[in-house]
């Protein structure tokens, strides 16, 4: 069954090939402003290194300046509001692109056209409600763990009791986060497509342990995909490895459109 599954969300995945390629471009749009902000904070931070061997004495002072400046200082804030910035307008343009992806997966589905910006205008304000109360809930664990984890990165003498002490937190967030996300994933395909989002959720519910296995076999395929770029890319530097590289984002976008299309097929069959 699950094989059927992939093979239909595939096809739908091949008649939204130009939406691919939107997503594509804007993720590496996002990707290159991200990748210059955030250059432009730690490269002056790194300037400051003491040296490429420094002694224990001059990487603790280094250490605590940091600790003190970012802690007992305002210096961060400018970059904080940037960064917030960035995040707003991110969390406003990916539902659009979702509302109309969603619409337009049932429209091809059931009449063979895509009607990407139709779902945009008619799909957005649900999808968009969803997708952030979905980040909301997704990141309010963050409340109680960030500072947690700051504090024992401050007071951890050892890599590994650092790790012993965050990653049993990190992993409950993670799975968290993960469920949340088929949860309103099915509540927006539901919304977009105009079947309900009660309904839908009803159904992942109901069929959720093979909803999830569905998922995590899309994602292991792109991990994989992934784990084959990265490992090409180290044997074979140069030239290649940074074209390949550069084209694996689209492999990457393309996997991300394909699991939509094979989760809205599962719930759908149900």
């Amino acid at each position: 069954m699950m094989k059927i599954h992939l093979k239909q969300g595939w096809r739908l995945t091949v008649k939204h090939f130009y939406l691919v390629i939107i997503l594509f471009l804007y993720q590496l749009l996002w990707g290159f402003f991200l990748y210059r902000f955030i250059d432009s904070i730690v490269s002056p931070l790194l300037r400051r290194y003491p040296s490429a061997y420094p002694s224990d004495v001059a990487a603790q002072l280094f250490v605590t300046e940091a600790q003190f400046q970012l802690l007992k200082t305002d210096l961060i804030s400018p970059y904080v509001w940037t960064l917030g910035s960035l995040l707003l307008i991110r969390m406003v343009l990916t539902p659009l692109f979702n509302a109309g992806l969603f619409y337009s997966l049932k429209q091809t589905r059931s009449d063979g056209g895509t009607r990407f910006l139709e779902g945009i205008r008619k799909a957005w304000k649900p999808v968009v409600l969803l997708y952030w109360v979905e980040s909301i809930l997704s990141l309010a664990p963050a409340w109680w763990l960030l500072p947690r984890a700051l504090e024992s990165l401050l007071q951890s003498s050892s890599v590994p009791e650092l790790m012993q002490t965050v990653l049993p937190g990190a992993a409950l967030w993670l799975i968290w986060g993960t469920v949340l996300h088929l949860l309103f994933l099915s509540m927006q395909l539901g919304a977009a497509s105009g079947e309900g989002v009660f309904r839908s959720l009803w159904l992942a519910l109901r069929n959720f342990l093979s909803y999830a296995a569905l998922s995590l076999i899309m994602w292991g395929l792109g991990a994989a995909a992934g784990i084959v770029v990265t490992s090409v890319s180290m044997l074979w530097t140069g030239l290649f490895a940074l074209i390949l590289h550069q084209g694996y984002h689209l492999v990457r976008t393309l996997m991300k459109v394909w699991t939509i299309a094979a989760q809205y097929e599962y719930l759908q069959s149900k």
